[in-house]
């Protein structure tokens, strides 16, 4: 089929933003259909996680999210721990805060976090562009797809799709695109997910949850943080007027019967109310400072993140409710996983089927997740066996094991996906990885291609990855640390590492280099 471009993403959130900035380094044609005019300002995520910060990291915009977060701390100084130790390897600056999050509303005490763990401690140089909001964050996308040249078409609604096999036909309300692929990264109310008659199986809403930032009357009637009631559980801060609501009383009756329909706005007069019932108080808001959110504990996964031509990422393909920020997070990891496979498969020098591994490595982080989320909807619940299980799980989370496992899980440094071979760092985000010359892999990464460490005397992987050409850029140096090599994918997860050299070694990169780069191209 004759194609205006080679993929159309439809949905311009961090999530779109991503996948399309990902797709055009990869050398595909790529627009953006948004239905919003402008950026969506509702409050959402406040925080990222440490794959997401280092996805940033890889294609040079760490500095711009470390800026976020200085202004960040500079307003607000809570959630943050000043760090006096430069990162392991030397070269580098200290992270400015510690950010640890929270599980089911118990703040995790970074005094109690073991910073020295393994996991941990490979992954601190991204440590101080965590506090990123999602609205700053969607900023820093957004001019990061337009200095690519990706186009964002604001004010067009997606209608009508018929996937002919060898393209997509979309119908919109700015007439039809004709498209060789289409990705769904429209939210959870997903248009794209219905038309393509994708199911969404999972659990139906007990809770409705608010966030907002607000002017108060009377804000002496409320308890700073976390606060537990017979109603449910609301919090007030860090920020000046930031308030959060949880009740337990079914999903909101805002909503009407479809899965498939949005929720009303919010208005200051529902917010006050949850606010009210939630805190057994007479508060009163006088002005919303910012567009408020509702939520609920919705939690449902895709049945399948790919059907024919049409792909589903972030909140298409997942939704639960938003403690922690994980949403946002997920959704950043499904575009950098996609983003570099299906650039592949446009550019002709990798087969459809790598698509494949797209689902495989992707849903069960998924549905992670959504248990994740589920058990702190339990241990948040008002009754009394609740109110008993979260005092066990704030005694564990009061030591420093309990508190290190919690604040490890929430930064994704533990994430794996199942990849063949034995060393420990494959299938895990490669952690900060110096050079004798003071730069890290990261900086050798911003084009968005495979990437191959070699610290040989002699080069000898790298010699063996030349075939490779155009598709896996070698860097070598001659620090004889290990790993002794490392190859790392776009998406920066590790496909193969050695800490020899010999035949077993180089037959195990030249599989990996075969399975992710496509065949030699010299």
């Amino acid at each position: 089929m004759d194609q205006d471009v080679d993929v159309t993403v439809v949905g311009a959130g961090p999530v779109g933003l991503v996948l399309a900035a990902e797709l055009a380094l990869a050398g595909a044609t790529v627009q953006i259909l948004e239905r919003r005019a402008e950026p969506d300002e509702a409050m959402k995520a406040q925080s990222i996680n440490l794959p997401t910060a280092e996805a940033l990291d890889r294609r040079g915009l760490l500095p711009a999210a470390e800026a976020v977060q200085r202004e960040l701390l500079e307003r607000v100084g809570s959630f943050a721990r000043t760090a006096g130790d430069p990162p392991p390897g030397g070269g580098g600056r200290a992270p400015e805060a510690r950010f640890t999050g929270h599980f089911a509303g118990m703040v995790l005490d970074a005094d109690l976090v073991d910073w020295s763990d393994p996991d941990l401690a490979a992954h601190a140089v991204a440590e101080g562009a965590r506090m990123v909001p999602q609205r700053e964050l969607e900023a820093l996308l957004a001019g990061h797809v337009a200095r690519l040249g990706v186009p964002v078409r604001r004010g067009v609604e997606v209608a009508a799709l018929d996937d002919t096999g060898d393209g997509v036909l979309v119908g919109t309300s700015a007439g039809t695109v004709r498209t060789g692929w289409l990705v769904g990264c429209d939210g959870g109310h997903s248009t794209v997910r219905r038309l393509a008659g994708i199911g969404f199986s999972g659990t139906d809403p007990e809770l409705t949850g608010y966030q907002a930032v607000v002017d108060i009357a009377d804000p002496s009637m409320l308890g700073h943080g976390w606060t537990w009631t017979p109603k449910g559980a609301y919090r007030y801060g860090p920020q000046p007027g930031r308030v959060a609501t949880v009740e337990f009383d079914g999903a909101p009756q805002t909503r009407l019967r479809s899965r498939e329909t949005p929720m009303a706005p919010v208005t200051l007069e529902e917010v006050q109310g949850s606010l009210r019932r939630v805190s057994g108080t007479d508060v009163t808001l006088t002005a919303l400072r910012a567009t408020p959110t509702r939520w609920t504990d919705n939690a449902r996964q895709a049945d399948t993140y790919r059907s024919g031509r049409v792909l589903l990422a972030g909140d298409a393909a997942h939704v639960h409710p938003p403690f922690g920020g994980q949403g946002l997070n997920l959704g950043v990891g499904d575009a950098m996983n996609l983003g570099w496979k299906l650039g592949a498969v446009t550019a002709g020098w990798a087969p459809e089927e790598l698509l494949d591994t797209y689902d495989a490595e992707r849903r069960p982080l998924g549905a992670w997740v959504l248990d994740w989320t589920r058990a702190q909807t339990g241990v948040m619940r008002p009754d009394a066996m609740s109110a008993a299980l979260r005092q066990v799980l704030a005694d564990l989370l009061s030591t420093r094991a309990g508190t290190t496992y919690a604040v490890k899980k929430i930064s994704g440094v533990t994430q794996r996906i199942d990849l063949p071979g034995d060393h420990p760092l494959i299938g895990r985000f490669a952690p900060d990885l110096w050079l004798s010359d003071g730069s890290r892999l990261a900086d050798h990464s911003h084009g968005g291609g495979i990437v191959l460490l070699d610290r040989t005397t002699d080069g000898t992987f790298a010699r063996l990855a030349a075939a490779w050409a155009g598709r896996v850029s070698c860097v070598t140096d001659d620090d004889h640390a290990t790993p002794t090599a490392v190859l790392v994918r776009p998406d920066g997860v590790v496909a193969w590492a050695s800490d020899t050299t010999g035949i077993a070694a180089a037959t195990g990169l030249e599989t990996a280099l075969h399975r992710w780069a496509g065949a030699p191209s010299a």
